[in-house]
């Protein structure tokens, strides 16, 4: 037993050495974690070479890819000093082709033959490689992270193999229930089903999440289905409030302006700009904005407060009747304590003059309880222009029960402004113009408010739930943002009202000639009122036999918005482009059941018609005003077998949709160049698909594999920063997720997830390409958390993949990739004090957190502009220490 447990130790401790050993390391180390995961044969290859080694068992499944990485290494060392070495290439392929007659044939030999086997692959394998490695690359930096990607994608061959294992013992297992036990819809034997029992006491009981320590076998309806509990956060460093929904498998969270701006998202092969086709919602409220001023589907996450933090729920595709616009990608709910274990008074300061103040506690009055909060964060970050960013956020809820009922009502507020350093074009690091922490234009920033007031009412009767939720949320935006600096408005000079700058000025390298026309500054103001309503209706019954259980809810919302589209300089507007009044409502009935066939099989079917009316009026553009209305009908089905040896089988499938910029879905005149175009569809239809496997057999270790599989309608696209509408092809998306949580022993947790996806368009247009641009292809996060150590120390290092990506159609611009290793470590003297410190991009790594490929002008340069790579770096290494004090 105590083998077993250290096993995955011994592989955890060599990769630590590996990536501990190289703190120096930077482009090179990239360049070698990024080799074997750019190709599906490298990554089938040494996948299979884990899988051969778990057939093997016993120490074979630990010494094999030991065993493989050294030899490689030698090997690569071989190829890098030009040894000739007649045959390689035809050495791989037989090794590849005698490695997979092994694997289906499971033939086992002696453990000497076997090293014997996989040495000989192995040098080969190093050895091409290694005659691929450039001249001036360090080849220790190259060869660490070569080592580093290959052990990984061994230890996923293993755990594949892990699994088959299970899916072969599902089949036999049904097998032998079916003959042994008596299924029929008339048998009296049957027990009552924990998951509908669970269900039907989760609205009103206050229970203990722990996320993804707790068990969903019998309960998800889905592979990719799950949640994250306060312990997987606390644990975790956080470098921006929206990171909390990094704790979603395979979603990355990142950001190329200032922090007050909303995070870019990339999940399942969508670049997903600022949420389109991802719904966050907090306690059931959606966070996206539809028809915002910078661009559809607009999340804004700044206002979350980890600590308040109960639990995440996440769901992935379209195969959930409760879940609508927004989420063809997936969802995640959000939900605060409606009591903290704890009050807190907590203090934070760090690089580049980070501070972080927060008060929050609950208390009973009369008979409910108060919950309270109160945060201010400061941040300039490490920009030669100082954000500047400054936030006040608080939450007031108080919240009752009453037998079987129960109630909460929440008010929040939160409020920002900043300076902003967007990304910046690659050629004018290489001019040595400017630095990568300049900005072009420094007097990009913005200012937002948010708030909202939500009141929620369940009661729970012997076989029923009813659940009642209404809100209303004002929100108000100023954002003001130069991508392109002088391309559109390069002669324009010193025009009324746009004449100077403010003091930033002298902060900037760049010729102060860039600023003396107006330049391409725009400003995006949006100012709405969102309210809505959810009602759902929940019956636990039975269809024959069966144990059932069916929903009828409704959704309303609403939204009244005020935006426009205006030219700035310095934040001072000189002309407008568009101006709107826009009206949204959507009314969304749905209608869902889960039943309980058999022991071993259950479904979820539904379906939801979503209707909207699409109102734009008083628009600058008199032909841009106009109503329009659309509505689609979206089926949904998953099927459940199982559980046999604690693992279970998903199939589900569905229809789901996003829903237009209601601007562009009325444009007829292009309010840039004043020419006709066509008008946007309101609703883009989306069909999905999924099967998996979800396994908890070996204790302390929960894994789910998912291959799934997404086609996107034609659609036309409204563009926010430009104030029109563009075409979109159709596209496909297909990919795979891995995702491990395993628990040793109470005070350790590791998790390792990866996620790839395959994205093209599916038509052929001349010219061009079928690469979707910034479709994300590889995912890959891993971490470790402890508590309880030595006496009360906690944290652990956490270390996230985002891999290179296309950037236009023909795939010949390429991002590269980014690599971000964070650690934490506390210390807690006892029940009411703890310190602890966080470091952010411990390596230093110079990598970008996004990147684009699109054209700019700066100064002196054709007015055409240059076509060029345009970044914003990562932030440099950095640190915050913090007390906590509990009372």
């Amino acid at each position: 037993m105590k083998a077993a447990i250290l096993r995955p130790f011994s592989l955890i401790a060599l990769l630590t050495i590996i990536v501990y050993s190289q703190l120096s390391f930077d482009h090179d180390w990239n360049e070698g974690f990024q080799h074997p995961l750019t190709g599906w044969d490298h990554i089938l290859c040494m996948i299979a070479v884990g899988v051969w080694a778990a057939q093997m068992r016993g120490q074979a499944m630990w010494v094999l890819p030991v065993v493989f990485v050294s030899v490689m290494s030698l090997g690569s060392l071989a190829g890098a000093f030009n040894l000739i070495i007649p045959g390689a290439e035809a050495m791989i392929l037989l090794s590849c082709l005698t490695l997979s007659a092994l694997i289906v044939r499971g033939i086992r030999f002696d453990t000497s033959i076997n090293i014997a086997i996989i040495s000989l692959f192995a040098f080969f394998h190093g050895y091409v490689h290694g005659q691929e490695i450039a001249a001036p690359t360090s080849l220790v930096f190259y060869i660490a992270g070569f080592v580093f990607a290959t052990l990984l994608l061994h230890g996923v061959g293993i755990l594949i193999s892990q699994l088959l294992l299970l899916l072969i013992t599902f089949f036999v297992s049904t097998g032998l229930n079916a003959q042994g036990k008596d299924l029929s819809p008339h048998s009296n034997t049957a027990k009552p089903n924990a998951h509908f029992d669970k269900l039907a006491h989760t609205v009103l009981d206050e229970i203990s999440v722990h996320g993804r320590a707790d068990k969903l076998i019998g309960i998800a309806d889905s592979a990719s289905q799950g949640k994250v509990g306060q312990d997987q956060i606390r644990y975790r460093p956080i470098i921006r409030p929206g990171e909390v929904l990094e704790t979603v498998p395979g979603l990355i969270a990142t950001q190329h302006s200032g922090e007050g701006k909303a995070n870019q998202y990339f999940l399942r092969g969508f670049n997903l700009d600022h949420g389109t086709d991802f719904l966050t919602q907090i306690e059931g409220v959606p966070v996206n904005q539809l028809s915002h001023a910078h661009g559809q589907g607009w999340t804004d996450t700044n206002f979350l407060i980890p600590e308040l933090i109960e639990s995440l729920e996440f769901k992935k595709g379209n195969y959930f009747a409760d879940t609508g616009d927004f989420s063809s990608a997936g969802s995640a709910n959000i939900r605060y304590f409606n009591r903290l274990p704890q009050n807190m008074l907590r203090f934070t300061g760090g690089s580049f003059n980070y501070y972080r103040g927060l008060i929050a506690g609950s208390r009973q009055l009369l008979n409910g309880n108060v919950l309270y909060a109160g945060e201010i964060v400061h941040n300039d970050g490490p920009w030669t222009v100082g954000n500047n960013y400054l936030k006040f956020n608080g939450l007031l809820r108080y919240s009752g029960s009453n037998g079987n009922q129960n109630w909460r009502v929440t008010a929040m507020g939160t409020h920002s402004d900043w300076r902003a350093t967007d990304q910046i074009p690659r050629r004018a690091i290489g001019m040595n113009t400017i630095h990568r922490f300049d900005a072009i234009d420094p007097t990009d920033g913005g200012k937002s408010h948010r708030y909202s007031l939500t009141g929620e009412w369940n009661r729970r009767s012997a076989n029923s739930l009813t659940s009642v939720m209404a809100y209303g949320i004002y929100s108000k935006l100023d954002l003001y943002s130069n991508f392109s600096f002088l391309l559109d408005d390069n002669e324009t000079t010193n025009p009324a009202g746009c004449s100077g700058l403010n003091g930033l000025q002298s902060a900037n390298r760049i010729s102060t000639s860039i600023f003396q026309t107006c330049g391409d500054q725009f400003g995006q103001p949006d100012d709405r009122w969102t309210t809505g309503l959810t009602a759902n209706h929940t019956v636990f019954h039975k269809i024959g036999a069966f144990d059932s259980e069916t929903t009828l809810g409704i959704q309303v919302r609403n939204d009244n918005i005020q935006n426009a589209l205006t030219k700035t300089h310095a934040q001072r507007v000189y002309g407008i482009t568009r101006q709107d009044s826009i009206w949204v409502t959507s009314i969304s009935p749905f209608l869902q059941n889960k039943t309980q066939w058999q022991s071993w099989l259950r479904t979820s079917a539904g379906v939801r018609f979503d209707g909207f009316r699409f109102a734009v009026n008083h628009s600058n553009i008199q032909q841009n005003n106009g109503t329009r209305y659309d509505g689609l009908v979206s089926p949904k089905l998953g099927i459940v077998f199982g559980s046999w040896a604690d693992t279970e089988l998903y199939l589900n499938g569905g229809f789901g949709f996003h829903s237009n910029d209601a601007r562009g879905i009325n444009t007829r005149i292009d309010p840039a160049s004043g020419d006709p175009v066509n008008r946007a569809d309101p609703l883009a239809r989306t069909y999905s698909a999924e099967t998996g496997i979800r396994s908890t057999w070996v204790r302390g270790l929960q894994s789910t594999l998912t291959v799934w599989w997404m086609d996107l309608q034609s659609e036309l696209v409204f563009v926010g920063d430009a104030g029109t509408t563009e075409a979109s092809r159709p596209s496909r998306r297909y990919g795979l997720e891995f995702t491990n949580y395993y628990q040793p022993v109470h005070w350790l947790t590791l998790d390792a997830d990866f996620s790839f996806s395959h994205s093209r368009f599916r038509d052929t247009v001349p010219g061009e390409g079928n690469h979707v641009p910034n479709a994300v292809e590889a995912v890959i996060a891993t971490g470790a958390t402890f508590h309880d150590v030595f006496g009360g120390f906690y944290g652990g290092p956490r270390l996230r993949y985002l891999g290179p990506r296309a950037l236009n159609e023909d795939n010949s611009k390429r991002s590269n990739g980014t690599i971000l290793l964070s650690a934490m470590l506390g210390y807690e003297f006892n029940r009411s004090f703890r310190i602890q410190a966080e470091v952010f991009n411990m390596l230093n790594r110079k990598d970008d957190a996004i990147t684009y490929f699109y054209t700019s002008r700066l100064p002196g340069e054709p007015l055409t502009g240059v076509n060029d790579f345009h970044f914003h770096p990562v932030e440099p290494v950095s640190f915050r220490v913090g007390f906590v004090l509990n009372y």
